[in-house]
Formats: structure tokens, sequence, C-alpha cells
């Protein structure tokens, strides 16, 4: 029977464990307090092959070498240290698996540090909350080669299933697996303060309740929109609040909490330069949300007052669902981008199409077009965008005037919608035969002597703005000509 131990049993912890034991495995759980491994062991023990480890030397002297040992802690500081507490009782060909969500930066640090013990570690993403780590979660392992021989079988047994396909699979190495959950995390921010704006404009421009626009979300679930998100959206839409009697929605406080894994998106984007504006505006509207004292003093602030008269309710309906659309396309072409750019960054070699394809089941941006994303990069290993594919650049040519209408009519009705915006923003910036960077270059060379191209021969220059305004330079440039 093949054996891995679980060290950590907060609830993916524990559902983790479980769903490892109902798929065959011998389960070794562990906890720093003994308290929750007697209770998973008396509420579930009757789910598989449990084994009781009081102690971290009862784990690690439970399993059979090669060990394989899954870490579900709180990142950070408390990660290093059940690393440290366990590392010294191993033995090289030992496989460490990290399942919470790391930074992957100490991902990469920790996998240097355990290679030099000839211990594997292996920095997994896990998608799909508590419920997907029980009945199938999406699973982003990276690492050695080597290792994922050793934990890839299990950990493709506990993913989701899509036709029959593991949400699971090899990712690259040291850090990769986690950067791609990073990344999936991102994008879920996007996706959600997208679909938030969704919600705001059909009530405020529809002055519709709750559970009318949740039946038009779930409407939208049927169609090209299909997604766990807007799935999940209109049942929170439909829900009502057992003590008020009101909307839920409508009871609760309109700050939005984060983690910090859309932040470190953020960070990473700019350090690899990859714009991904919708993944910044929805991280940005959280902190904006969380401000209260600020909005409280703004909200004398002279604008328009929000309302909207709209003649034509289904038109309207059709041209949000058209801005939602486009501008998500738009959040999963920058998500794909950076992961992009981080593969050739620290040479991981990432399969587009495969993280795609994990990404169809379990995780929380699951969603219909994942298939049409898949496809695209199967035709096209090199693909430089997802929005220059033709399925992808006609829905949303299809979209553009929806999406239009309601960007433009939210900006004169004084009705924030950051996510629709940028999306639009950057795709026109894409298309665009000519960008005004070629101003900022000369301000740059102006003030700071930074040099810039020319579009007629190559190299770089340099104005003498100070002098008699002749042009030096023309040596060959560091930067390729395009």
């Amino acid at each position: 029977m093949e054996q891995i131990a679980v060290t950590g049993l907060a609830v993916m912890g524990s559902n983790l464990a479980r769903n490892f034991a109902r798929t065959g495995a011998q389960v070794i759980v562990h906890n720093r307090t003994t308290a929750k491994t007697d209770a998973l062991i008396a509420e579930h023990g009757g789910e598989g092959d449990f084994v009781h480890a009081a102690s971290t030397q009862d784990m690690v002297d439970a399993l059979d070498p090669p060990r394989r040992i899954m870490i579900m802690v709180q990142a950070g500081r408390p990660t290093d240290l059940v690393i440290d507490d366990i590392a010294p009782r191993l033995a090289p060909g030992d496989v460490v698996i990290d399942g919470g969500n790391a930074r992957y930066t100490d991902t990469r640090r920790r996998e240097a540090a355990l290679r030099e013990l000839g211990i594997h570690f292996v920095g997994a993403g896990v998608s799909g909350g508590e419920e997907g780590a029980l009945n199938g979660p999406s699973i982003m392992p990276g690492g050695s080669p080597e290792s994922y021989q050793t934990v890839g079988p299990l950990l493709e047994r506990i993913s989701a299933k899509v036709d029959g396909t593991p949400c699971c699979t090899y990712v690259g190495t040291d850090g990769a697996g986690h950067f791609v959950k990073m990344v999936h995390n991102g994008i879920e921010y996007a996706d959600m303060q997208l679909i938030a704006e969704a919600y705001d404009l059909l009530r405020r421009g529809l002055g519709a309740e709750p559970a009318e626009i949740a039946d038009i979300f779930t409407e939208w679930n049927s169609g090209d929109l299909e997604s766990y998100l807007v799935e999940i959206t209109a049942q929170v839409l439909a829900h009502v609040d057992a003590d008020t009697g009101r909307p839920f929605v409508d009871i609760v406080l309109d700050q939005a909490e984060q983690k910090g894994t859309g932040r470190w998106t953020v960070q990473s984007a700019l350090d690899l330069g990859v714009p991904v504006s919708g993944i910044a505006e929805a991280v940005f509207a959280r902190a904006l949300s969380g401000h209260p004292e600020q909005r409280a003093a703004a909200a004398g602030l002279a604008g328009p007052d929000g309302s909207w008269s709209i003649p034509d309710r289904d038109g309207f309906v059709a041209d949000v669902r058209q801005a939602l659309y486009a501008s998500k396309v738009v959040a999963y072409a920058q998500g794909f981008d950076q992961i992009t750019a981080a593969s050739e960054e620290y040479g991981w070699g990432i399969d587009r199409g495969a993280m795609a394809t994990i990404w169809r089941g379990g995780c929380i941006i699951r969603a219909r077009f994942l298939d049409r994303i898949r496809q695209a990069y199967d035709d096209a290993a090199d693909l430089p965008s997802l929005l220059v594919t033709p399925y992808f650049a006609d829905a949303v040519a299809d979209a553009q005037d929806g999406w239009r209408r309601v960007v433009a009519g939210s900006a004169l009705a004084g009705i924030p919608i950051p996510g629709f915006a940028s999306a639009l923003a950057y795709y026109d910036g894409l298309r665009a035969e000519r960008l005004p960077a070629a101003l900022i270059q000369g301000q740059r060379d102006f003030f700071g002597a930074h040099t810039y191209r020319r579009v007629d021969r190559a190299g770089s220059f340099h104005t003498l703005w100070s002098g008699d305004r002749s042009e030096t330079g023309g040596e060959a440039s560091e930067w390729p000509r395009t």
C-alpha cells in the first residue's frame, strides 16, 4: 500500500488526508496538538487506513522510504519551522511537499536548501478550497522531475478529473508550482472583481433586486460564461439572511479582505515587466473598499450620483454580459502572459496548455472557456497572446460594442468599474498602432539623459537638450529593434 504523511490538520490538511485515505493510501496523520489528530481519526477513521502519529519522529518512523510528507500549515515562518523539525529526521530521496499558499520565492529557497541534503522539496499549489481538498482539487506541483515520479501518482489520484484527465500535472522545477498557483489566485481576484462590477451595474442600472440578478447569473452560467464563480454568485445573490429577511448581500459589510496572493501576483508582474492591469485593479479595489474612513470623508465629493436610466432592459443585460466576458478573457490572457514571462526567466519550461487543462476542474477559476485556452496553446505553443487567437479575437470583437457602451455609460453615471475599464484600456493599448510612449521616452531623455531609439535607424540616441539640441549616439543598442 502506498503511504503518505500529512502534518497540519486544519480544514485543508484534514480534508486532503481524508482524500488520500479514500483513494487507497495509508495516511499517517500528525498535528502539533494531538487533539486534532484524535478528532480526525474519531470522526473519519472509517474512511480509510489512518495511522496516528503523536510526534514528528513517530510520523517519520511510520513511513517506508522514500518517505512522502505533506505539510499543511500556515505559509511563511510556520512552514520553515516545520521543515526545520522534519528535515534532520529524513534521508536522501525522501520527499517533502508544501501544499500551502507559499510565496514562490520561499519555495525556491526551501527547495535549494533541501536539495543540498539530498531531500526533494515539492511546492504544490492546491486550489478548490475545503470542498476541493476533500473531493478533488486542482494541484500544481513544482520540484525536481524525480520527485514527481514519487508523488505524482498519489497527487493525480486525489485530484479532480475532467473527461477522465487528472487536474494535476508536473509544472516545473523549484517554485514553478507555487508561482502558477499564485497567478491562478491573481486571476481569481480579477474574475471576482469583474463579476462584482457586473452585479453592481445590473443593480444600479436596472434597479433589480439581488434575487432577480441571481436569475440573470444563472442564465449566464448556461452559456459561454459558464464557470464556478458565476455559479456561486447566483447562489450568494439568491440567499436571504435568516435574521433580517433581507438579501444576504445587503447585510454583508462592503469591505473585501485579502490574504496576499493577489498582491504577490502584482508585485511579481512588476518585477517581470508584465502588464496585469486587470489583476492589479482588482487588488486595489479591495484595498479601496478596506478604507471606510476615507470613503466616508469623500462621500460629499462632486460627481454623478450613480443613477442610470436604462430604456432597454434586455439590451443592457446583454451589454453587461459582453463586458464581463471580454474583460474575463483579458484577465486570463494577462495571467498566462505572466506565467510565460516567469517560465522564461527561471527556465521552468511551463506548458501553458497543460495549466489550462488542470484548471478545468477542482479549482476556483474553472470555466468553460479553459478548453478554448488549452486548444489555443496546443495549436501554437509560442502564442504571443490569447487575444490574437482566432476564437478569442472574434469573441472579443463581437463583445466590444456592448463593452464600450458599459464603460462609457458607467463613467457618465459615476459608477466605478475599474476592472471593466482597465481591461478595455489594455485591449485598446495592445491593438494600437502607435502608443504615446514615444513622448515618455523624450521626457526621460530630457530630464535624465536616458536615451531613446529611433524608428528609422538602429542604436541609442540622446538629444543635448541643455545645449544646441543636436543628437548624439547611434552605437548598437542593447535592445533588439522591433
